[in-house]
């Protein structure tokens, strides 16, 4: 593990939310944010409505921006998120999860618990000079950013379907070159 998990778990949550902005946008219903909320873990207030929708589809372009900067701007960025939404850290457990940090009240909006979850998170990427942890998916075709927290570092697609079609024009590649395509 790189991070604790609450970080782990909310660097990947953010980084999910920006990649539903990618072609097809997945976050276009109320009801594709709350399995989002679900499958994610979030807790607290949901309000379930357009409104909340539109805030959290808000906030994709500000995770997208915290995750492709220097470390500096990144710095700067996190500051920011946590100025606006009046961040004031505190430890609590809850369901199955230990000790973790809260930093908005669970009844906060959900785009505002999600922008700070992810700030507070970066603090610790911040921290640990990680910020090569990020980076945008090396598939030619795709802009969805990928989080690597692998040992040793070998991420470089956002998804299996990416990985899978760039290893297989790889091969198509090789065996072209090699001659042994078969007349294709």
């Amino acid at each position: 593990m790189v991070f604790t998990d609450d970080t782990e778990m909310s660097l990947q949550a953010a980084v999910a939310l920006v990649n539903t902005a990618e072609d097809p946008d997945t976050l276009t219903t109320v009801d594709e944010l709350l399995e989002f909320v679900r499958r994610q873990g979030f807790t607290g207030r949901v309000d379930a409505d357009r409104a909340e929708l539109d805030e959290v589809r808000a906030a994709r372009p500000r995770l997208r921006a915290l995750f492709t900067a220097s470390t500096t701007d990144a710095v700067d960025l996190v500051n920011a998120l946590l100025s606006d939404h009046h961040a004031t850290p505190r430890l609590v457990r809850h369901d199955d999860q230990d000790w973790h940090i809260h930093a908005v009240d669970d009844d906060a909006p959900l785009a505002a618990r999600m922008l700070v979850e992810a700030a507070m998170a970066m603090v610790d990427v911040i921290r640990a000079d990680e910020m090569s942890r990020f980076s945008v998916c090396d598939d030619d075709d795709c802009r969805a950013l990928v989080i690597d927290l692998s040992r040793n570092r070998s991420r470089r697609y956002c998804s299996t379907t990416c990985g899978n079609r760039n290893a297989v024009a790889a091969y198509r590649s090789r065996r072209r070159v090699s001659g042994t395509d078969g007349g294709r």
